[in-house]
C-alpha cells in the first residue's frame, strides 16, 4: 500500500510540473505577443511622426517591420521548442525513475522467492537425512529396509549436492566461464543425461532425434552437459502428469542448432523475457509446488552466452515449450 501510494504521488508531482510549465508558457507567450505588439505600435507612430507611414501594406513590408516580426517568430520558437524539451526530459526522467522503481521491485521479489526457494531446499534434504539416520539408529531394522532408507538418504544428499553446486556455479558465471573446446560425441552425453532423469522420473518419455552431421560437436563437454542437463530437467519438472520431452540436434551449416520441447504447462509470453534472470521464478514461492530455485535457466544462458550462442524460447506446436540454442562453428568436421 505504502508503494502504491508512492507511486500516487509521483504521478501527481508530474502532472503539477506539466500543468505549471504548461501555464508559464502560455503567459510567456503571451508576455512576447504584448512586447511584439507594443513594439508595432511603437514602429508605426515613429513611421507617422516621420511622415513615412502611408498605407498598412507599406508598413509590413518595411525592413524595420519585418527584424521586428522575425524577432517575434525566434522568441515564440524558442518558447515552445523549450517546452517541448522540458517536457520530454520530465518524461524521460520519469521513465528511468519508474524503471528504476520496477527493478528494485523486482530485485526485491526476486531476493525473497529465492531465500523462500533456498530455505525449503536445504530444509527438505536435510531433515529427510537426519531422519534415516535418526531411524537406522533407534530402530532393529532389516537388511532390506537398511538400503532402502540408505537409497533415499542417499538421493538427498545427492539432490544437496547439486544444489550447492548450482549456487557455486551460477557465482562463477557472474564473472566469466573459461571455455574448453573438444570433440564430444552428443548420443554419449545425451544417454547419460537421460539415464540420470529415469531415476528421477521413472514414468518419463524421453527421446532424443541427432540430424546426420550432429554426432560430434567442437564444445565445452561441461557447458554442453550442463546446457543439456537443466533444460530436460526443467522440462519434465514443469511437465504434469505428461511427461514427454524430446531433444532435437541437427547442423545449420557449420553452427549445431539444439531444440529441446515438452508438452508442459507452457510460459506465457508477458514471462519469457524474464526467466533467464538470476533467481527468477513464474509465481510466488508461498504457492508454488514446484521445487527449484530460479538459477537453472540462468545457468543455461550464461553457459549459452559463453559458448558465443543465442537461446529463445517458443510455445509448441502442441502444447507446452520448446526452447531454440543456435551455438556458431560448433560442428566437428573430422568426424
Amino acid at each position: 500500500m505504502d508503494n502504491y501510494k508512492l507511486r500516487l504521488l509521483s504521478y501527481a508531482v508530474i502532472a503539477y510540473m506539466l500543468l505549471a510549465f504548461g501555464w508559464w508558457t502560455i503567459l510567456l507567450n503571451n508576455k512576447n505577443e504584448e512586447s511584439y505588439t507594443a513594439r508595432v505600435e511603437m514602429l508605426r507612430i515613429a513611421y507617422m511622426v516621420e511622415g513615412t507611414y502611408e498605407t498598412e501594406s507599406q508598413f509590413k513590408q518595411s525592413a524595420r517591420y519585418q527584424e521586428l516580426r522575425e524577432r517575434y517568430k525566434r522568441r515564440q520558437m524558442m518558447i515552445f521548442g523549450e517546452s517541448l524539451v522540458f517536457v520530454l526530459s520530465l518524461f524521460i526522467g520519469f521513465w528511468l525513475i519508474n524503471k528504476g522503481y520496477r527493478d528494485v521491485i523486482q530485485n526485491s521479489k526476486s531476493k525473497t522467492n529465492f531465500l523462500l526457494s533456498i530455505s525449503h531446499e536445504l530444509k527438505s534434504p536435510v531433515a529427510s537425512i537426519k531422519l534415516a539416520l535418526e531411524t537406522i539408529m533407534k530402530r532393529e531394522l532389516s537388511g532390506p529396509q537398511i538400503k532402502k532408507i540408505s537409497d533415499g538418504a542417499l538421493s538427498e544428499t545427492n539432490r544437496l549436492k547439486e544444489l550447492i553446486s548450482n549456487l557455486l556455479l551460477a557465482a562463477k558465471l557472474e564473472y566469466k566461464y573459461e571455455i574448453t573446446l573438444e570433440k564430444v560425441h552428443v548420443v554419449d552425453a545425451i544417454t547419460q543425461i537421460f539415464q540420470v532423469e529415469k531415476r528421477k522420473y521413472p514414468d518419463a518419455t524421453l527421446g532424443y532425434d541427432i540430424v546426420e552431421g550432429a554426432q560430434y560437436v567442437e564444445t565445452d563437454r561441461f557447458a554442453l552437459s550442463t546446457i543439456l542437463h537443466n533444460l530436460v530437467e526443467n522440462a519434465l519438472k514443469y511437465s504434469g502428469e505428461e511427461k514427454i520431452v524430446k531433444v532435437l540436434l541437427e547442423p545449420e551449416g557449420k553452427n549445431l542448432r539444439l531444440k529441446v520441447s515438452d508438452r508442459g504447462q507452457g510460459i506465457p509470453d508477458y514471462e519469457k523475457a524474464k526467466i533467464f534472470d538470476k533467481f527468477y521464478r513464474i509465481g510466488s514461492e508461498m504457492s508454488r509446488e514446484t521445487k527449484g530455485t530460479g538459477l537453472g535457466l540462468f545457468i543455461i544462458s550464461r553457459m549459452v552466452k559463453a559458448l558465443n550462442g543465442n537461446i529463445t524460447v517458443e510455445d509448441n506446436d502442441l502444447k507446452g515449450t520448446v526452447f531454440n540454442i543456435l551455438l556458431p562453428n560448433h560442428i566437428y568436421e573430422n568426424a
